[in-house]
């Protein structure tokens, strides 16, 4: 799933190996495309989390909901993507915009697609090449084969929430995760009967974690335990789907909604309990 600078380096002149620049700014939903016009890595397309990672924004969904598939597979193709294709993520080295291309793809059902471990930072830090050229667009074919289990509705979270069929990972920050803070979402805290893993505690600055440490932070978890990760809106769950992954866990899905979706029904509980495995 992770791949290094150094390789990455060495396939710039591979023709198939295809390059997302996923780098976003919540904030600034505007900065990362600016950023990218300013300098990227050679071949690099710019995959904007709001426009090509998304989908509009309805009554359901949240606040990220997931594009329409096939509209994705146009996107995708317009970039050359095809079901050989080789393709490498990259953001600042947060990895959660990179992990949501990384988890479309998964979803779309082509496996060959990674992360680059410490992104654009530890690129610049290398000294390796960076250009202001946008990338010669070369039309693919992409048979879409979407992998339907590995998305939770969120029929299957209420249940999990209120029967313990899955175990439910919230992967926010643990003060929004018990409600201490709350900048976005309707109402602070989280769904009943989740656990806390923050995303980033998968990671080592910008680098990831070994698979070793991956499995300390799971460790209370049983590998064949169904698994239902979110976050606030489907975005930083995804580091931790691959964290999991890199763990051995087999049985893990998304809730693309996330918080957002939840929370935005006043009929759905939440809670600010902390809880962990243990309690359950």
């Amino acid at each position: 799933m992770i791949v290094t600078t150094d390789w990455l380096h060495e396939q710039l002149e591979n023709n198939n190996v295809i390059l997302f620049d996923c780098r976003f700014n919540l904030a600034d939903p505007a900065e990362g495309a600016k950023l990218y016009e300013q300098s990227h890595l050679p071949g690099a397309f710019y995959a904007h989390l709001d426009a090509h990672l998304s989908g509009e924004k309805g009554a359901a969904g949240g606040r990220h909901p997931l594009p329409d598939m096939s509209v994705f597979t146009l996107f995708l193709e317009s970039c050359g993507v095809s079901n050989d294709s080789t393709v490498v993520a990259y953001d600042d080295g947060v990895s959660m915009f990179a992990g949501r291309l990384w988890w479309l793809l998964k979803y779309a059902g082509h496996d060959d697609v990674h992360i680059l471990d410490g992104g654009f930072s530890e690129w610049m830090e290398k000294g390796y090449p960076i250009t202001t050229e946008m990338p010669i667009r070369r039309s693919a074919s992409f048979q879409l084969n979407v992998q339907d289990g590995m998305r939770a509705s969120i029929e299957e979270v209420k249940n999990a929430s209120e029967t313990g069929s899955s175990l439910l990972i919230d992967s926010r920050a643990p003060v929004r995760y018990l409600g201490e803070i709350e900048p976005l979402d309707r109402v602070p805290g989280h769904i009943p009967g989740a656990i806390n893993r923050f995303f980033a505690e998968g990671l080592d600055g910008t680098k990831w974690k070994s698979k070793e440490e991956q499995a300390s932070r799971f460790e209370h978890i049983h590998k064949d335990e169904p698994v239902i990760v979110y976050c606030g809106s489907g975005v930083s769950a995804t580091p931790n789907v691959m964290a999991l992954q890199m763990a051995g866990y087999k049985n893990v899905k998304l809730y693309p909604g996330s918080y957002s979706e939840w929370s935005s029904d006043t009929s759905r509980p939440v809670e600010t309990e902390g809880r962990d495995i243990v309690d359950k």
